[in-house]
């Protein structure tokens, strides 16, 4: 029994994340769109990361 409910509590759990996760993934713009690159252009080049900034030049630049 008490497995079952601790098992129970963890499906739930990561449910829920999973939910959240495609939740906020729905929301942002897909990598090299003309929003996302907008939106890189507007955020300082300073908070990109490196993945962002070899996505923009090759999808943005060229």
């Amino acid at each position: 029994m008490m497995l079952s409910k601790k098992f129970a509590r963890k499906a739930a759990g990561i449910v829920s994340v999973l939910m959240i996760a495609g939740a906020v993934s729905a929301c942002s713009p897909e990598v090299g769109s003309e929003e996302w690159c907008a939106d890189l252009k507007e955020k300082p080049k300073g908070d990109w990361t490196a993945n962002e900034a070899a996505d923009f030049t090759k999808h943005c630049l060229f």
